[in-house]
């Protein structure tokens, strides 16, 4: 296959809301302004260049879109340009899979980079950076383990200790650099620090890793290293040689700021400048990578693009659109501290979405439906009823739809000792049946167990949908599909992953949250104008939801995955709860 602490006062969940205020004109957000201000000043020459640096462990999740709408975004605005760089300095965790899927799920998005980069492209020039620093003073070899070198670090409110290897002369280090370059020392034998201040209240400034011995295969320079760079050291470095103004970066990073700073300083290099804005955070939603791998080792998903993922290609897979995810970038905006966005608004902009743009379609969505015959409609006679493709789109016309004496419909659809007020079938009740006639039920039919198996109704031919001459009102329309003319289909309903508002905030393990409701697959039989659907076509289903076509798709057996519902069930039943 090739996407903190909550305040929840931010939180957005009213869609009203979200309509009224969602300005056609919308303000700067705070990395927009310092974008003008630097164009104003002349830095840079005005120029605006902004790179995307995902690390190729794992598929990118809807918290990188966010990250993607923004560079991009940003560098479209201004008419400059978005590297794309892949941190590959990890060759154990690295994929050449995660590397094809990252470049498919940025396509998708609607984005093209200006240039393809890997941080790996620099290891010849980093390695030089880091023989620099030594030269100068400031960085030394470490022969102290992982867990010595922690406990050097000390603690947010006591100062560290420096090492007993601090002090080696800088013939000393290079020499000890290159043999480890040269590949003479095992894994974890040896370190390159930063020599910075131990006493820093910045635990980041307490000579940091620059470099650690890895003997593994790298999935681009195969057995040509065996030292590699950490991301602190990388990222800074190769930010400048490709001479990135503005490199953004997710909130936790923002303690990372003064090392990002103090190594450009120290090579005198290009100044790029790192701008921190808050990540996002999803209601029932984690997203974090090393989660999200458990999730798909251990076997709770069926892979990463499983429609239940917070990930692009799971997002894709589920149904959304590119448009759907930019617009929710659009909305929840660009924030300088850490917020919980209610999941409600991205399903809010693909219903958005879906209602202007899909056809309606009817589908009986259930494993038992109940036959419906109507016993004075000419036996062997097929008729054909015009049904609107979308109301929304004037343009997009009618199609015709088969009728017969024998009809399918949902068990919830008929009640036989209806309450006040139910406007569906009943016995001796009548319902209109969608683009077609008003009928009445005159009789119910059961198995030996009690179950009904069957009604029968009369038809009334004067009713018909666009020519009703009948005077007859109802109520209530349900839709309906021709016993002889349906097409037996799969349909995945999914929902949300996680029944917890905020797994990040339990004390528990978050996997203890997964909802088992998560996924029903059910029986449906569709109107046969869906046979020659291809995979990724989306439709609404007539008063059950939006749903498209999955790749798992044949020609044999169709398959729907359920995108999103009409309406918002879930905090309604949470309320409930």
């Amino acid at each position: 296959m090739p996407e903190v602490p909550n305040d929840t006062n931010n939180r957005i969940s009213n869609e009203s809301e979200r309509r009224s205020d969602a300005p056609a004109e919308r303000s700067l957000n705070f990395i927009e302004q310092i974008v003008e201000e630097d164009r104003a000043s002349g830095k840079n020459g005005g120029r605006v260049h902004t790179r995307f640096p995902p690390e190729p462990n794992g598929y990118l999740h809807i918290g990188h879109a966010k990250s993607i709408c923004l560079n991009f975004g940003l560098a479209d605005k201004y008419g400059g340009k978005t590297n794309l760089r892949f941190d590959d300095t990890n060759p154990v965790t690295e994929d050449t899979e995660y590397v094809e899927s990252i470049k498919a799920d940025v396509r998708w998005l609607g984005f093209e980079w200006e240039n393809e980069f890997y941080a790996s492209d620099y290891f010849d020039q980093l390695y030089a950076f880091a023989e620099n620093l030594i030269q100068k003073g400031y960085a030394y070899v470490d022969d102290s383990t992982a867990e010595v070198i922690a406990a050097q670090k000390g603690t947010p409110t006591e100062p560290g200790k420096d090492s007993p290897y601090r002090t080696r002369s800088v013939e000393e280090n290079l020499d000890l650099f290159r043999r480890m370059k040269a590949g003479e020392y095992p894994d974890g034998a040896k370190v390159l620090r930063a020599k910075i201040d131990m006493a820093s209240p910045n635990m980041h400034f307490r000579d940091p890793i620059m470099y650690r011995i890895k003997h593994a295969h790298h999935h681009r320079t195969g057995d040509a290293w065996c030292i590699y760079p950490m991301y602190d050291f990388a990222h800074g470095q190769s930010d400048s040689i490709e001479q990135i103004t503005h490199s953004l970066c997710t909130l936790e990073f923002e303690v990372h700021r003064p090392v990002y700073d103090w190594y450009i300083e120290k090579l005198g290099i290009f100044p790029s400048r790192q701008i921190e804005f808050a990540r996002l955070n999803l209601t029932y939603t984690v997203m974090s990578k090393r989660k999200l791998l458990q999730l798909v080792n251990e076997g709770h998903v069926n892979g990463w693009d499983d429609p239940r993922m917070p990930t692009i290609a799971g997002i894709r897979r589920r149904g959304y659109t590119s448009a759907s995810i930019r617009e929710f970038a659009d909305r929840i905006g660009i924030a300088k501290r850490d917020n919980l966005i209610d999941v409600g608004l991205l399903e809010f902009c693909i219903r958005e979405e879906l209602n202007k743009t899909t056809t309606r379609v009817m589908a009986v969505v259930d494993e038992k439906p109940i036959k419906v015959v109507l016993t004075n409609y000419p036996e062997g006679q097929v008729d054909e009823v015009a049904i609107e493709n979308n109301p929304e789109d004037h343009e997009s016309g009618h199609r015709n739809v088969p009728f017969s004496r024998e009809l399918y419909i949902e068990r919830d659809d008929f009640l036989e000792n209806p309450p006040k007020k139910y406007f569906r079938l009943s016995p001796g009740g009548m319902v209109r049946l969608k683009g077609a006639y008003i009928i009445k039920c005159e009789e119910v039919i059961k198995n030996d167990e009690g179950d009904i198996v069957e009604l029968r109704c009369i038809y009334i031919p004067e009713s018909r949908s666009g020519s009703d001459t009948s005077g007859i009102n109802v109520k209530g329309t349900i839709h309906w599909v021709s016993v002889a003319h349906a097409v037996e289909a799969e349909v995945r309903l999914y929902d949300r992953l996680l029944t917890s508002e905020d797994p990040s905030s339990e004390d528990r393990d978050f996997k203890e949250f997964i909802n088992p409701k998560s996924l029903e697959i059910v029986r449906a039989y569709v109107e046969p104008s869906l046979k020659t659907a291809h995979a990724g076509d989306r439709f609404q289903f007539i008063r059950k939801g939006y749903f498209c076509i999955d790749p798992d798709s044949t020609t044999d057996k169709l398959v729907f995955n359920r995108t999103v519902t009409l309406k918002d069930t879930w905090a309604k039943e949470q309320r409930k709860s």
